[in-house]
């Protein structure tokens, strides 16, 4: 049985400044780094061990991997291109606070999260399914058994989990929130109601 653990970044520094990050390259703030370290230390004390590491090419994700790495002496993380975080095309770098000004009625509220849904040049939530769907693909494909890490973003944590166990998009949305450093569980001894680790 191949176990698949999903793990988000800790904070960066777009995340801070309450800023829509997509594809936005920034780095940890010190509190992400305390974040991974901490999410990191949970993952050595209760003895889950990796055969393989993946991780987004942003380093929010990549130094989150490392930190992992670090605390359970390894596997040193490799890189994957498709667990990018979305594309928020023109919303990339403006702030959180103006996505219903410029995005409604197209949006989504959540008790914590307000989603932009189609503004112009981001990915849509159907195209990123699809993209979670081929990561998937991938990885099944290459570990049959086992237990491995990908280290992602939210919103494609999120596609991850719904292709994974085959909901519709729009439910995974209003399901939960996918907090920095968090912890998922993909198996098949793990429902969709048990997914979350820490």
């Amino acid at each position: 049985m191949l176990k698949i653990y999903l793990a988000r970044h800790g904070q960066d520094e777009d995340n801070a400044e309450g800023l829509l990050n997509g594809h936005r390259d920034r780095p940890l703030t010190e509190k992400g780094i305390a974040q991974a370290k901490e999410v990191a230390e949970k993952i050595r004390q209760s003895e889950i061990r990796f055969d393989v590491i993946y991780a987004s090419p942003l380093q929010r994700a990549f130094v989150t991997a490392e930190m992992i790495a670090g605390a359970i002496g390894g596997p040193i993380p490799q890189m994957l291109p498709d667990l990018i975080e979305r594309d928020f095309g023109v919303m990339s770098g403006l702030p959180q606070a103006e996505i219903e000004a410029r995005c409604a009625p197209d949006i989504l509220k959540t008790n914590t999260i307000t989603y932009f849904l189609s503004p112009e040049g981001a990915e849509t939530f159907p195209q990123l399914l699809e993209r979670a769907t081929r990561v998937l693909k991938e990885v099944t494909s290459m570990h049959a058994d086992g237990s491995i890490l990908l280290v992602t973003h939210g919103d494609l944590g999120k596609m991850i989990y719904a292709a994974y166990y085959q909901l519709e998009w729009l439910d995974v949305l209003q399901k939960f929130h996918f907090g920095n450093s968090e912890l998922l569980e993909l198996s098949a001894t793990s429902s969709p109601e048990e997914t979350h680790v820490f």
